[in-house]
């Protein structure tokens, strides 16, 4: 099959489009046909070795995290998947990855896929959509009726944390750059402040009961966030390099978000989907033998907005 891998850390010159041999499921695994996967950032993080501590990976590795597709084989003592079912997960991020032809999913992660939106669009879908979810629920304890600030909206998580806050009974402000304010807009917030011109700690005059920072801000710029939640409130960060603050004096906690896989709440996010809840956005199509070419422009800063990763046909 085809794969594309690297066989040392470096810059995106290392990936290779390669043949890889194609892999045979072990218990508890289901082998799937890939129809897509996507960048995320930390696949180029991963790939150029700044994650060997939180994240080992053995080389070469093929990149790749999130998947679409369909299962082919399934392993031993494998439950509720059979094979020609569509499905969709958050692979492990210290496994092989779905930048691929076929790849290996352990059972339990993935969740049959959305009905409404093509197969390999639903590929955009999981780490982007359950690190919304868990940072306005799990960590922010977001209901309805609440304030939350969403601080860099108009990338592909941002797009999620709207639609998601909206949808339960929240009051969006949200942050975003020219080039993404309408679609901001379009996913549901009720105020869009334009970053580029206008100060956040100026612009938001009522404190928020959570304030979701999704942008790669300046340190002094994530303490200015703080200031803004009300006291009890939280500061959910998921730049994880620069640790979110705490105001301790009134009771404001930083959580600093590591979005983790789990397929029930992936199942909530596809029957949201299906129910017209919630809008998957796909930015570009990228065929996987472009996937060196991505990593490139993504590490120059061109790439906006989710990309999936199709592999040719098996």
């Amino acid at each position: 099959m085809k794969a594309v891998r690297f066989h040392e850390y470096g810059n995106p010159s290392v990936l290779r489009y390669e043949d890889v041999e194609q892999p045979l499921p072990g218990a508890g695994q289901v082998r799937i046909r890939v129809a897509a996967t996507s960048f995320n950032s930390v696949d180029g993080n991963i790939r150029g070795g700044f994650m060997q501590g939180p994240i080992p990976v053995k080389l070469p590795h093929t990149p790749g995290i999130d998947v679409a597709g369909t299962v082919d084989a399934v392993g031993e003592g494998v439950d509720g998947f059979a094979v020609g079912d569509d499905v969709i997960g958050f692979l492990p991020m210290d496994g092989t990855g779905a930048a691929a032809q076929y790849v290996l999913a352990p059972a339990d992660i993935l969740t049959p896929a959305p009905k409404s939106v093509p197969l390999a669009d639903a590929a955009a879908l999981p780490v982007v959509g359950l690190t919304a979810y868990q940072a306005l629920f799990d960590h922010g304890k977001l209901t309805a009726g609440q304030r939350v600030l969403i601080n860099g909206a108009g990338g592909a998580v941002g797009g999620y944390a709207v639609q998601l806050a909206k949808n339960a009974g929240a009051h969006v402000i949200a942050t975003a750059g020219p080039r993404s304010s309408e679609a901001v807009t379009s996913a549901g917030a009720d105020a869009l402040i334009d970053h580029t011109t206008t100060s956040v700690t100026a612009a938001v005059t009522e404190p928020v009961d959570l304030a979701l920072n999704l942008a790669p801000v300046a340190p002094d710029e994530l303490a200015a966030l703080v200031t803004l939640v009300r006291p009890g409130g939280v500061l959910v960060n998921t730049t994880v390099w620069m640790p979110a603050p705490s105001d301790e004096a009134r009771d404001v906690r930083g959580i600093d978000l590591f979005v983790r896989s789990d397929a029930n709440q992936l199942a909530q996010l596809v029957a949201s989907t299906d129910r017209g809840e919630l809008r998957v956005d796909v930015a570009e199509r990228v065929p996987l033998a472009e996937l060196p070419a991505l990593h490139a422009r993504a590490a120059d800063g061109a790439v906006h907005g989710k990309v999936i990763v199709i592999p040719p046909a098996a």
